[in-house]
């Protein structure tokens, strides 16, 4: 199948200006919204998946219709492998059986990021496949590298990989990583190869739209 993708366009010329400030705000005032319930059920039974699966865990974090979740468990059969997305009609949509190895959970990221770390999960791998880029300059703040919630994120740890089909974000995103952690971000144009993890990945590629990924291995704190 062929498509037909616009490509992100944007008023910012460059990084924000405000992002800087947006990440030592999130670094001094931690989010302490009170989670959801449903996320913290959903969590629950994720996190008793996980204990008794007893290998090695794989993040999928906003994984849409879930083919990236069961792309990942394929790839890595002796990991566990969990994709959350907050779309109920999303992940209910007919993909096929998932693979033994993977589980898929409706959740809020946000929520569901923080009980991660306060149950002290360490993902070997994370996977931020094209999200939402919020292009607008107001809407930085719900980017995840301009969202209170991003030293959470970072402090999971392990091997973190960001796609995306706009340069701006992964760029503004390796800024926010570096303030954060100190350390520094691979990013470059991501080849597929007709590999696609994600129904957008293939997508944009088939359109003619460049793609970029973000790599960085982080500490779990």
């Amino acid at each position: 199948m062929q498509y037909t993708s616009r490509p992100v366009t944007s008023n910012q010329p460059g990084p924000h200006h405000d992002l800087a400030r947006q990440v030592s705000r999130a670094l001094a005032h931690p989010l302490r919204k009170p989670i959801a319930d449903h996320t913290q059920q959903a969590f629950e039974q994720a996190n008793h998946w996980y204990q008794a699966f007893n290998a090695p865990l794989i993040l999928d974090s906003g994984c849409g219709v879930g083919i990236s979740t069961r792309k990942l468990a394929l790839q890595f059969p002796d990991r566990a492998v969990i994709g959350i997305d907050r779309s109920e009609d999303r992940l209910g949509r007919d993909h096929g059986a998932l693979p033994e190895n993977a589980l898929l959970v409706r959740a809020d990221l946000v929520d569901f990021w923080r009980l991660a770390k306060q149950a002290h999960w360490a993902p070997e791998r994370h996977y931020l496949l094209y999200p939402n880029p919020y292009p607008k300059a107001a809407h930085l703040k719900m980017r995840w590298h301009g969202h209170p919630v991003l030293p959470t994120l970072l402090a999971l740890g392990g091997h973190l990989e960001l796609r995306s089909n706009w340069q701006l974000y992964v760029e503004e995103f390796a800024l926010a990583v570096s303030q954060v952690t100190g350390r520094q971000a691979e990013v470059g144009v991501w080849a597929p190869d007709g590999k696609y993890l994600t129904p957008f990945e293939a997508k944009y590629d088939q359109s003619g739209q460049t793609l970029w990924r973000l790599q960085v291995e982080l500490e779990r704190k």
